[in-house]
């Protein structure tokens, strides 16, 4: 850090004359990233599921996204038997099939009729055509949107829409974009507002909103290089908008207002510009790599919505903590005195009179006091506060998965309006359908007695194979011919049960139950599988991603801080804020109560989301438990390691870091309200539930938990055993003030300590 600062300070101008070029050519590769893109990636392409609709594809030319265009007559019209209807129903099978996009067959109700109940209303005044498209996640929606709108409008006095997953991809894609440019146009004006009354003057409050528009810019193009590679989730672009400029804020905020402080202290600007890189840019570093310790972990699941926010995550931390490493301290030589220009107290002060305040002691703040009572009564805080969080926490143990599907949009969405109708009016849902695809059949008719057991499970209305149909155990109509290349067949499910429900889950798992023929292999695929699919691996890779994040966490505090207690303590009281958080995300948005916050509650939440929040959250409070355990250690190590030190050490660490935690967690809130204004309903569930954890973290855990236990632990708070406590001493990666920098110490009693032995302990360390 030491020669990384001295390098900038040598040449500070040109430092940023080539950021200035690197935005530049950053900005322009990275301004299209958007459209490099994807809206899918939920599923796990190792699944059964996703093995199936492989061979469907390359056996069948099917299982490509499903588009449906729904026609809509005027009353009193039977759209199953009008001739007219029929005319153009048939005319927009003829325009799909022309399309060399669209996978045959295309369904109707004309050419389909043992499809009717699921084609045709139950009033018979809307009928649909039902069709899929090559491209997958990358092509398809946008496909889709060609149809829309060229399908769109009246024929003959009949209402043609278009709807069904690969238009609801495209309009996910298109919300986003908007959603993304709103919450940019909420955070970046409110955050430099609040920075101007935390910094109070224009010049310094924007230094971290420049570090983010920096690290924001840098990571789009980074994103774009990586989507020419791997594909990449869309909505990784608002984890790189609110992380971006969230830890530039942080990571400036800690810098400038250590900076300041070591110029009040009497350090002229260059060696404060040292002093503040050698302990607030130790911390920074520090805090970055466990940031990005925990969203790298997103890694180990192979759905590639989840990886996505690993390389999003990564890299927007790696280019945050880079610009605010190099940027600040430059921009600080630079501007020098005139960092404190523009400064927008005086002129109140001016207008009513009052003086400039003086500086106090630590111990007379309020954030020192505040401490103090919390030390004072550590037991029934420690126990209320607890109690209170587990309550919080209580719906959490009733939390559902699923996998997203139209409900995401909101409700005045096409795509959504559509598949909401067909929900309503519809006697059968095809999305409901099980499809089984079986590999090794050498006789068609040897699936007979196999569909004959599955239409016998409870929920299945037929099943239908190349050389029959059957409902109840019997053979009621042929087959599908279609439906047999080669010794690969599809045996079609048809279900009356809610395939995102446990019912749709239970009988999944009644289906998989039935033996198949002797030789023969089967996969199951649609809504009901895919979900299913999902689910399972996700709590089979969850016990993987948890540990290595705790284990990684463990062992970086641990060298951080010379201590095997202080994280454990952090570990559970992340684990404890986290839970109140996912509880109330259970609450609102799967159980639906104040009406889903805006959103369409459908009893579950998307299955890849509270993994995502809890990697990104849990990164977030290890941000702040490092800035916090900082400055303690520091004020620890300048002491005679008494009882009484370790309190006075958590007071002066928590009322020096008070005011900047509280601004930093009050700015990332901000940031994350606005994705929380995003119509599109996982992502305003993302946006909620980080402004939470966040708020939480920062106030309940930070102010009351972590200076309650510290206050329990006492000097227990720093042990270590022995062999571990010789290993720190060797490799440790602990903050300390530079060589020139004043030691911070408590008043007279600890002048001895704080001038002789541990300032040699500490100085050696930085250099």
């Amino acid at each position: 850090m030491a020669k990384t600062t001295a390098l900038v300070l040598r040449a500070p101008r040109a430092v940023l004359a080539g950021a200035v070029l690197l935005l530049v050519l950053a900005g322009l590769y990275g301004a299209t990233a958007a459209q490099h893109l994807l809206s899918g990636g939920y599923s796990d392409p190792t699944s059964a599921s996703a093995r199936a609709d492989e061979i469907l594809d390359d056996t069948f030319g099917r299982g490509g996204m499903q588009v449906v265009v729904k026609l809509d007559g005027p009353p009193g019209m039977d759209m199953s038997t009008d001739p007219q209807a029929q005319q153009v129903g048939n005319s927009i099978v003829a325009e799909l099939a022309a399309k060399n996009y669209v996978q045959q067959p295309i369904l109707s109700v004309w050419g389909n009729p043992e499809l009717a109940p699921a084609l045709v209303s139950e009033d018979s005044s809307s009928t649909l055509v039902i069709a899929t498209l090559d491209g997958g996640e990358e092509d398809a929606p946008a496909y889709a949107s060609e149809i829309e709108e060229q399908l769109t409008g009246d024929r003959d006095g009949i209402s043609v829409r278009v709807g069904g997953q690969g238009l609801v991809f495209n309009q996910v894609n298109e919300q986003t974009t908007r959603d993304l440019a709103i919450a940019e146009g909420i955070a970046i004006p409110i955050s430099f507002l609040v920075l101007i009354v935390v910094f109070g003057g224009l010049v310094a409050a924007a230094l971290p909103v420049v570090i983010g528009i920096v690290a924001i810019v840098g990571t789009f193009a980074l994103l774009r290089v990586i989507a020419e590679l791997t594909d990449v989730s869309i909505f990784a672009l608002n984890l790189t908008t609110a992380l971006g400029l969230a830890l530039a804020i942080d990571y400036t905020l800690l810098l400038v207002t250590r900076y300041r402080e070591e110029v009040t202290r009497g350090s002229d600007r260059r060696a404060a510009i040292v002093t503040t890189m050698a302990t607030a840019g130790r911390t920074v570093a520090f805090s970055a790599v466990t940031v990005a310790l925990a969203l790298v972990a997103l890694a180990i699941f192979p759905m590639y919505f989840l990886r996505s926010f690993a390389y999003a995550g990564v890299g927007v931390v790696v280019v945050a903590a880079a610009a605010a490493l190099i940027l600040t301290p430059a921009l600080l030589m630079v501007l020098g005195p005139r960092v404190d220009a523009l400064d927008v107290r005086r002129p109140v002060r001016r207008l009513f009179g009052r003086a400039a305040p003086t500086p106090r002691p630590i111990e007379q703040t309020r954030w020192y006091r505040m401490v103090q009572f919390v030390l004072r009564h550590a037991l029934p805080v420690a126990l209320v506060v607890t109690a209170i969080l587990l309550v919080l926490g209580a719906p959490f143990l009733g939390i559902r998965f699923g996998f997203p599907d139209d409900r995401v949009l909101p409700p005045s969405a096409s795509a959504h309006v559509i598949a909401q109708e067909v929900r309503d009016d519809f006697a059968q849902d095809l999305s409901s359908t099980v499809t089984i695809v079986a590999s090794g059949v050498g006789d068609p008719h040897s699936l007979s007695g196999y569909a004959g057991e599955l239409s016998q499970v409870s929920g299945v209305d037929s099943v239908t194979t190349p050389t029959g149909t059957f409902v109840d155990g019997k053979a009621v109509g042929p087959g599908s011919t279609g439906n047999q290349r080669g010794d690969v067949s599809i045996v079609s499910v048809a279900s009356s049960a809610e395939p995102m429900r446990e019912d749709g889950r239970d009988q999944l798992d009644a289906l998989r139950a039935v033996e198949s023929p002797d030789g023969v292999e089967v996969l199951f695929t649609g809504l009901a599988a895919t979900n299913a699919d999902t689910v399972d691996s996700i709590y089979a890779h969850l016990p993987w991603v948890l540990g290595s994040i705790a284990v990684a966490t463990f062992v970086l505090l641990f060298l951080f801080t010379g201590s095997v207690v202080l994280p454990l303590k952090a570990l559970v009281l992340n684990i404890l804020s986290l839970s109140a958080t996912f509880g109330a995300m259970v609450w609102f948005f799967q159980d639906g109560h104040a009406a889903g916050l805006g959103t369409t509650a459908t009893g579950y939440l998307v299955a890849t989301m509270p993994v995502l929040m809890f990697c990104i959250a849990f990164g977030l409070s290890m941000d702040y438990e490092v800035f916090l355990l900082g400055r303690i250690r520091e004020e620890w190590l300048a002491s005679q390691r008494t009882r009484a030190d370790s309190d006075h050490a958590v007071a002066v660490g928590l009322a020096r870091t008070g005011r900047v935690v509280t601004a930093a967690a009050l700015l990332m809130s901000i940031v994350f309200a606005g994705i929380a204004a995003s119509e599109v309903s996982f992502m305003r569930m993302f946006g909620v539930g980080l402004t939470l954890a966040v708020l939480m973290d920062a106030t309940i855990i930070r102010m009351l938990l972590v200076p309650a236990f510290m206050r329990l632990a006492g000097r227990a708070n720093w042990w270590a055993p022995g062999p571990l406590r010789q290993l720190h001493d060797r490799i440790g990666l602990s903050e300390g003030p530079g060589p020139d920098a004043p030691v911070a110490r408590r008043p007279s009693t600890q002048e001895h300590s704080a001038e002789h032995s541990e300032e040699e302990q500490i100085t050696p360390r930085i250099g």
